[in-house]
């Protein structure tokens, strides 16, 4: 089904290189790994019938011999997966994991939390019946053209293929909607609408440029007009459901309640703590970066309003007068991706100057748009490429603001100003997403490479942010300092939000004085926030859960090994576990430094 395949993409990371020897936290990467990472016994069979069950999730991994196959996600498909499932829950628990390595037990345990989860998403969780956004073709199809193993006249005839089955792709997609939630029917009717200009403005341009002959120029065009008709008639029916229930007040609560996001905490995170836990240390954080924003705030007063002292106001208060006095000096609206692009190669000189973490370039980040069909979630992201697709360009989506009134796209620049960017960039670029991305692709093995823990994946992009301005970056300036405690809060009200949201019922209002009063977010940043919140369930607390557990393993292995530690090596060595939850690399980690 389609859900599974949302699923597999949200826990699909492209992870690091293999274990080494404890020699590597003091000397340098290129250390030999004490084990290698064999594989296990089963996996040749498991990733034949992963990728048979698959097709569309095989094709996004850049296994192209499946880029024409679009799953029709239908009931006889949905009882294909349940039986891959049923099958591989049975063969993992019969393995002995006494006679595996360390390496070994790692992959397992990932194997095994796929299988779990998705048998979970399958049988109880069931977003495919309420979340009519998870079905769009788009992506399927951008996938093919964005691959460099096809000619563009092999890509055009792999995307005709596809487009046959767009009809009953979509067909099948709206008799799997029960009782859908405003908010996901709202985010599905604007990004499948999306499509229209998407096959007009990047699908149509491609065919005539292209040198096919006449008659499969015809057929595409008479597959793409069918496809669209598809595409529109979702909408509409979108729409009719929309207007019904309205009417009847039977939309399904975006709110998923206090046991499913227990269990899709457990299954997301995959923390030694649990999710109450997690949520009470984020508010403790919160206190205490307030305080050290008063402090910064206090430092920088003389500078920006010329007296010793603030006037009496709570301290909130006064924080928020410094961070509205520094917002003010942001770029325009036109600059905005431009200056993302400037940012990239003075990031990338840092990391190198600095010795922070090696990187290739061979494997250059392109800044673009965010397509269309993406749009309406998240305002920045990387899209990298499959381990099977190494070549395909990465790619840094930046939203424009050009959808925005002038007030809002004035809010949204003093939030991401012009300190802010930096910091943005560092988090999703360089030593960011974009770097450990990388990293993950020369994994030797397979299931580190498909498989991973997102908490891990978002608490080093987290943790990028912390450890570059520890190292310089910025010159230790005062105001990018307050910055990124004003994005730490960030950080920690996306955890608050998210565990009030769906255990603790927080309204819109009470999110909005979290979000604008507490985490000193503009308006439109929180809107945007509290929009991505009611989309998604605990993905919003992973960045908060990873980093805590990142940064307190560094200091831990800083402490113990004193001057044998060495920063390079460390990154190098915890990207060499791929993606695996923290407390996994943490417990091996620890044991090679002894």
């Amino acid at each position: 089904m389609r859900f599974v395949l949302g699923l597999l993409l949200s826990l699909f990371v492209l992870t690091a290189c293999e274990s080494a020897s404890k020699k590597l936290l003091g000397h340098s990467s290129t250390a030999k790994p004490a084990e290698r990472n064999e594989p296990l016994a089963i996996e040749e069979a498991f990733f034949t019938d992963l990728w048979a069950t698959f097709p569309d999730w095989a094709a996004s991994l850049g296994k192209h011999e499946y880029d024409g196959k679009l799953t029709i996600p239908d009931a006889a498909n949905h009882d294909l997966e349940k039986q891959f499932i049923a099958k591989y829950r049975k063969a993992f628990s019969q393995i002995d994991r006494t006679k595996l390595s360390a390496l070994q037990n790692m992959d397992l345990a990932l194997l095994q939390n796929f299988i779990e989860s998705t048998h979970w998403e399958l049988n109880v969780f069931k977003s495919y019946q309420w979340d009519p956004s998870i079905y769009n073709v788009g992506g399927d199809l951008a996938l093919v053209f964005e691959g460099n193993a096809k000619t563009d006249n092999e890509k055009l005839l792999t995307v005709s293929e596809k487009l046959t089955a767009v009809p009953a792709y979509y067909e099948a997609a709206f008799k799997n909607i029960k009782t859908p939630t405003l908010e996901h029917t709202e985010l599905a009717i604007k990004q499948n609408t999306g499509l229209n200009e998407y096959f007009a403005k990047d699908i149509k341009p491609r065919l005539e440029k292209s040198t096919l002959p006449e008659a499969d120029k015809a057929a595409f065009n008479e597959r793409l007009d069918k496809a669209l008709v598809a595409v529109n008639l979702y909408v509409d029916h979108l729409k009719k459901l929309k207007a019904q229930l309205a009417k009847s007040k039977g939309f399904r609560s975006f709110r998923i309640g206090k046991k499913l996001y227990a269990e899709k905490f457990n299954f997301d995170i995959q923390s030694a703590l649990p999710a109450k836990t997690v949520y009470q240390r984020a508010i403790d954080v919160k206190k205490q970066t307030h305080q050290e924003m008063l402090a910064r705030t206090l430092e920088l007063w003389p500078k920006y309003f010329g007296t010793t002292k603030p006037p009496k106001k709570k301290p909130l208060q006064t924080i928020k007068m410094m961070l509205d006095k520094i917002a003010v000096n942001h770029i325009t609206p036109q600059e905005f991706l431009p200056t993302i692009k400037n940012e990239i190669p003075q990031l990338w000189k840092f990391i190198v100057k600095k010795d922070l973490l090696t990187l290739d370039p061979k494997k250059p980040l392109e800044v673009r748009e965010t397509p269309i069909y993406q749009r309406g979630v998240a305002g920045a992201s990387v899209d990298a490429p499959g381990p099977f697709d190494q070549d395909r360009q990465t790619y840094y989506n930046v939203t424009p603001l050009d959808d925005m009134t002038p007030d809002q796209q004035q809010s949204y620049l003093r939030e991401y100003n012009n300190h802010t960017l930096h910091i943005l960039n560092i988090h999703e670029a360089l030593p960011g997403h974009y770097a450990q991305l990388v990293y993950s692709n020369k994994n030797p093995s397979l299931v580190k490479k498909i498989f991973g823990n997102g908490a891990m994946i978002e608490g080093w992009a987290v943790y990028a942010e912390r450890m570059m301005l520890e190292e310089g970056y910025g010159n230790n300036d005062p105001e990018l300092w307050l910055m990124y405690y004003k994005w730490r809060l960030r950080v920690v009200a996306n955890t608050i939000m998210d565990y009030g949201i769906h255990n603790l019922d927080f309204s819109k209002k009470q999110v909005m004085n979290l979000l604008v009063t507490e985490a000193f977010q503009e308006s439109a940043e929180a809107e945007e926030k509290w929009n991505r919140a009611t989309y998604s369930q605990v993905q919003l607390a992973s960045y908060f859960a990873g980093f805590t557990e990142i940064y307190s393993l560094r200091e831990e292995l800083r402490l113990s090994m004193e001057r044998r530690f060495k920063l390079k090596a460390f990154h190098e060595k915890f990207l060499s576990y791929g993606s695996a939850p923290v407390k996994m690399i943490r417990a091996e980690m620890l044991k090679d430094a002894q």
